[in-house]
């Protein structure tokens, strides 16, 4: 009995001292991490604004940053050098995004461009994203579309003058830009239909939904949260009304056929293919067509309300930005492609919004085996968030990054396009978006436009310092308080 006894203290020794060794011996050298709470780890601190609240934590614990959100480890990445390691040196590692329950249920189990896995269908889907519905041909192509829908928003304003009324330059602007949205999409103005207005009001249910923390993603366990606080329930009846209604535009489409102008839109395009491509099915045409709307509708427009918004509070900056359009375009009512070109310092505007207000200022990816990032060791499965609005605000590489100066970009070769690190507002590499020269078209063509025709100010006396600029909360950063304004015709 002494001798078994004996065996077995031994045996629980060595494993011990096994344990310890094996523990020792592959110990990770990890990123520095804020403490956290049991189970939630360090979803307390994301708060009501999680690019700003995982911003505060880095300026304490670095720009790479290990944080625990539920289960899942999150590396918080904040400065354009780690960034250009994650998106370009280890692309392949981070190539997909994480699937969250919303991005399943309403893509049609990620059968889009935006949230599908990396892969062959992954490379097809976004081939005909990029050669077939966005390359630079299919932009001119369209360019006409977005001109008359320019044209209309003028004349919106001129009623606004007319009736020495403000302008809620929110809805114009987002009228306007899902117009052109749905004009390109669908031909026609099928944003103005029945079909049209509850697929646009369905979009905006969509970009909520994506925008909000289901607890299920990050503790699995307690998933049947969803289903007690009506999460489940709004995302079931979003995505069935959304399905239907874009089922009924492709059976009309199939009926009737091509579009009265005779112009291929982007569902003639995505249907062309179906036919002759097995592979893509029907839920894939779908799910572009929603990369399309949800990509674009919001982030256009959101872009174009915060550059107002910030025009409006400088008025040195837009009158020096007035007197650039006015200066080109004269006095033609139609600007073209060769005088937005001309635009220089507009371009830097358009630039230094974007640095300050990135419509998406997160971009998560997902680590699909075990890495070293700056000696630190990240286990496969850690989703690392990129922040764009954090790297637009790196001292390294902006002066003053808080203020809005058009003028630091006058000189300066950095654009949005992805191959300068600290300005990524449409991410880089393999997952950045396929539509920056449609966004880009249709943001300049826009403002232009607002430039040329009217003079502008805030209402009720407001004076500029004060306009509030508070940040709403989602997947896309809106201002939280429409923004008015008073035109008048330019002199």
């Amino acid at each position: 009995m002494e001798l078994i006894l004996t065996s077995l203290v031994s045996l629980l020794l060595l494993w011990f001292i096994t344990r310890i060794f094996l523990k020792s011996s592959t110990k990770k050298n990890l990123p520095p991490s804020p403490s956290k709470l049991p189970i939630i780890g360090n979803l307390h601190q994301l708060t009501s604004h999680p690019h700003r609240g995982l911003h505060s934590l880095a300026q304490k614990h670095g720009p790479l940053m290990l944080l625990h959100f539920g289960s899942v480890p999150v590396l918080v990445v904040s400065s354009a050098d780690t960034a250009r390691e994650i998106m370009i040196t280890h692309h392949t590692n981070f190539a997909n995004r994480p699937l969250f329950k919303a991005m399943k249920k309403l893509f049609y189990d990620c059968k889009d461009v935006t949230f599908t896995p990396y892969s062959e269908y992954w490379r097809q889907m976004r081939s005909i994203f990029v050669l077939q519905m966005l390359s630079n041909k299919r932009v001119r192509y369209f360019g006409r579309v977005r001109e008359e829908e320019a044209a209309l928003l003028v004349k919106r304003i001129e009623g606004c003058v007319a009736a020495s009324a403000p302008v809620d330059l929110r809805r114009l602007i987002a009228e306007t830009n899902g117009q052109v949205i749905f004009r390109s999409s669908f031909g026609g103005r099928y944003g103005e239909t029945e079909n049209g207005k509850k697929l646009l009001r369905l979009i905006r249910v969509s970009i909520g939904l994506l925008g909000e923390i289901h607890i299920g993603d990050f503790i699995p366990w307690l998933g049947w949260i969803g289903r007690v606080n009506g999460f489940d329930k709004r995302l079931d009846t979003t995505a069935k009304e959304m399905d239907q209604v874009l089922e009924s535009v492709i059976q009309e489409r199939q009926e009737t056929g091509q579009d009265r102008d005779g112009e291929d839109d982007f569902l003639d395009i995505l249907l062309q293919i179906y036919n002759q491509d097995v592979s893509i099915g029907r839920d894939s045409i779908k799910a572009l067509l929603l990369d399309v709307f949800v990509g674009g509708t919001d982030s256009i427009s959101t872009s174009l309300e915060w550059t107002m918004s910030e025009l409006l509070r400088q008025p040195r900056v837009m009158e020096k930005l007035q007197s650039e359009v006015r200066g080109i375009v004269k006095q033609k009512q139609r600007i073209t492609k060769d005088d937005l070109e001309k635009m220089g310092y507009m371009k830097a505007v358009i630039k230094e919004n974007m640095r300050l207000h990135p419509p998406f200022p997160l971009s998560p990816r997902i680590a699909s085996k075990d890495v070293q990032i700056k000696g630190y060791d990240i286990a496969a499965g850690t989703m690392a968030m990129v922040s764009m609005w954090a790297i637009g605000r790196e001292l390294i590489s902006w002066d003053e990054p808080d203020k809005f100066m058009p003028e630091r970009f006058l000189n300066s070769s950095v654009d949005f396009k992805g191959q300068d690190y600290e300005l990524i507002p449409f991410g880089t590499g393999r997952r950045a978006c396929p539509g920056i020269g449609y966004a880009t078209a249709s943001m300049e063509l826009v403002l232009a436009n607002l430039m040329q025709k009217f003079d502008w100010k805030l209402p009720n006396g407001i004076l500029p310092k004060h306009l509030d600029m508070t940040e709403s909360s989602g997947i896309t950063v809106h201002k939280a308080l429409p923004l008015l304004a008073l035109a008048s015709r330019a002199q």
